[in-house]
């Protein structure tokens, strides 16, 4: 039998005295800016559940805990995940190599040292401020009938956003660890002992499930939010979040890492013998269970409505381009679930994650890998084939294509040739860089990736900073429209696009229905303009062959929800070793410009900030025109070379919970491997 003596005392105890009776609490914010940090006086817990407005500011402060997922300042505290020192889990995937060799997963997981010795992680177990988010949250709970002038009805939906916040938190952490102990209360600090082992996948699911149908039960808080409400309340967790995020738990329950034959270390281990880190077997109920919460939220969007996905307003790849960017950029988005901002304020510190992205510092060099850009699709939805394409003498158009006309620096009739997601994800050769913002229309300078191109400069050639694979971040990157007010960047926790390819994931494996599954992917699909997926992939039989449809899902997530942590994490829900050995890529672009006898040859110019300010009078000149001619070099990216290239470790599926703790001995079992 284990002992469940001194739970937490690195993690629990450290939160105690946030807040009790004669203690003091975190500085408390004011009026409506409820996802600020707190500003003011501290004060106790008599005083804050005494005051309706110091109790309504104490829940803002507990939302000021919610994971964020953009790194934006440098920081050795809690949460380490804001920290660019870390990194985030995108680049743990096949879609993103993080070229910034300071950073922990450079450092620590590319290389494989990474231990339950080491630190924080990518995601630490006691770095992300879960646990405190978790006290303060039963905090909340255990005192709100205290609270004087307050009806029952704001009570009632202050508590369960509570426990929304609880259970996205448990959530954030359960995919990363599995199991966990299940906190259902404060503790005093005077408690000899304590009764918190680790749980079972199953009871912790039920428990996250637990508080979300309670919450969706109640129907306590709004559906969402419109008008004037939602120009200060947007960011509150609602009914509609509640559910989504239940489809979400549900997906990652029943996926094949926790919901298999056979544990994913292989069975005998510790962790896998109690159930901590898996079902114990397959159960297929499981994904009846996520296919049903998907319903019941599509049920009740039809019946509610205000979300939806953001409408392309012509059939055009601007028009595109710009539904596709407003659906995750603009915080009125009707397609956005829930999100988390970190302040409300301009050009601060807490918007590094713009400022340096604008800049091109190596911190945020998140370089999109040659395998990432080949999993989107022609422009038509059609699959993209580099060797067809290279056989066919098309590579020079696999981005852009356009016309030289004589008189004309720039081409004209330009064509993106690609799913619009890929312009708005990475940085293309050739595409305009500026972009206006009331139009959606695109012009000016061209990237230039090139090697020695006017954006790359040198970087593709020595595999280092932004444009490290030939290619660079562009996601959650919109230049200065970051910092207007509408558009301040926001985390987007859960967006509807991601709910569609989720219900069409759960029709597909609890009920194998294609026609259902095939339905909402091209749903997704349709607002970019791309065709059907079954009728532009008709060599893969998706109206039938079940393994290769749900390839499809997992190829359309990646494109449609880039940096937004879903690769990663459906990688390691589908236990996708094959992916994580995958030895990735980038392309080096070299211009080709003609020499004095006709032939093309390679160069390494500039463009618009080179030859095509000096050659502007000279029509005739080698670098008048826009550049359209290219030779292309895929290379292996050998800088932050992986370990897992070499053979992937099934212990990496999971994060190892602190050795410190474990060692604690009130019941944390190490995960498998580690």
């Amino acid at each position: 039998m284990r002992l469940h003596k001194n739970i937490f005392f690195g993690v629990i105890m450290a939160t105690i005295t946030a807040i009790g009776t004669g203690s003091c609490t975190d500085e408390l914010a004011v009026g409506n800016s409820f996802l600020d940090k707190a500003a003011g006086a501290s004060v106790t817990q008599d005083t804050v559940f005494n005051n309706p407005e110091y109790t309504r500011q104490f829940l803002v402060a507990i939302y000021s805990l919610q994971y964020y997922g953009l790194p934006y300042q440098s920081s050795s505290s809690a949460p380490l995940t804001v920290s660019y020192w870390t990194g985030k889990f995108d680049a743990l995937s096949d879609c993103y190599q993080l070229h910034f060799p300071n950073s922990t997963i450079y450092k620590q997981y590319y290389s494989g040292t990474y231990n339950a010795n080491t630190g924080g992680g990518v995601y630490g177990y006691l770095t992300e401020n879960v646990w405190v988010l978790v006290r303060r949250a039963y905090l909340l709970l255990e005192n709100i009938d205290r609270v004087p002038d307050m009806d029952d009805s704001e009570k009632a939906r202050l508590c369960d956003e509570a426990r929304c916040l609880i259970a996205s938190s448990y959530f954030n952490m359960f995919r990363n660890y599995g199991g966990l102990p299940i906190i259902t209360k404060t503790f005093t600090g005077t408690e000899s002992s304590f009764d918190v082992p680790r749980a079972s996948v199953e009871n912790t699911v039920n428990f996250m499930v637990g508080l979300l149908d309670k919450v969706i039960t109640n129907s306590n808080l709004p559906w969402g939010y419109t008008g004037t409400d939602a120009q200060t309340n947007t960011g509150r967790w609602t009914k509609a979040g509640a559910m989504a995020l239940k489809c979400q738990i549900l997906q990652f329950a029943a996926s094949p890492l926790f919901n298999d034959t056979k544990g994913y270390y292989g069975g005998s281990t510790e962790a896998e013998t109690d159930s901590l880190v898996w079902y114990g077997g397959y159960r297929a109920e499981l994904w009846t269970q996520c296919k049903q919460a998907c319903a019941d939220f599509f049920a009740q969007l039809k019946a509610n409505g205000i979300y939806s996905l953001t409408q392309p307003t012509a059939k055009t790849q601007e028009a595109y381009r710009y539904a596709y960017r407003f659906g995750y950029i603009n915080q009125a988005s009707t397609e956005i679930l829930h999100s988390v901002r970190v302040s409300t304020s301009t050009r601060d510190s807490k918007y590094q994650w713009a400022y340096l992205n604008y800049g091109k510092n190596e911190r945020f060099s998140y370089t999109p890998t040659q395998e990432y850009i080949e999993m989107f699709p022609w422009n038509d939805g059609s699959p993209f084939d580099w060797n067809e394409t290279a056989n066919a003498g098309k590579l020079n158009q696999m981005f852009v294509k356009g016309d030289t006309v004589v008189g004309s620096q720039d081409l004209q009739n330009r064509v993106l040739t690609r799913d619009p997601r890929l312009y708005e994800t990475v940085r293309i050769n050739g595409v305009p860089q500026t972009i206006d913002w009331n139009s959606g229309k695109v012009s000016g300078n061209i990237y230039e990736n090139w090697v020695g191109g006017s954006d790359a400069g040198t970087q593709p050639a020595t595999e280092t900073g932004y444009f490290a694979t030939g290619y660079a971040n562009n996601k959650y990157y919109a230049g200065d429209i970051f910092y207007t007010t509408a558009h301040y960047p926001q985390w987007c926790a859960i967006r509807l696009s991601d709910i569609y390819l989720t219900y069409a994931e759960a029709l597909l494996q609890a009920d194998n229905d294609f026609t259902g599954a095939l339905k909402y992917v091209d749903e997704v699909r349709a607002r970019v303009g791309l065709g059907g997926l079954a009728v532009c992939n008709p060599d893969k039989n998706l109206t039938s062959n079940k393994a290769n449809l749900l390839e499809e899902i997992l190829r359309e997530r990646a494109c449609e929800l880039g940096l937004e942590d879903s690769r990663y994490f459906d990688l390691i829900r589908y236990k996708r070793s094959d992916r994580f050995e995958t030895q990735t890529h980038g392309l080096r672009i070299y211009r080709l410009k003609k020499d004095t006898s006709g032939k093309w040859v390679r160069a390494s110019d500039k463009w618009w900030n080179g030859d095509k300010k000096t050659d502007k009078s000279d029509k005739t000149a080698a670098g008048f025109y826009e550049p359209t001619h290219f030779d292309f070099e895929k290379f292996e990216l050998t800088s932050g070379t992986r370990v897992q290239w070499s053979g992937f470790d099934a212990k990496w599926y999971l994060q190892p919970f602190p050795q410190s703790e474990v060692n604690k001995k009130y019941g944390l079992v190490q995960n498998p491997g580690w």
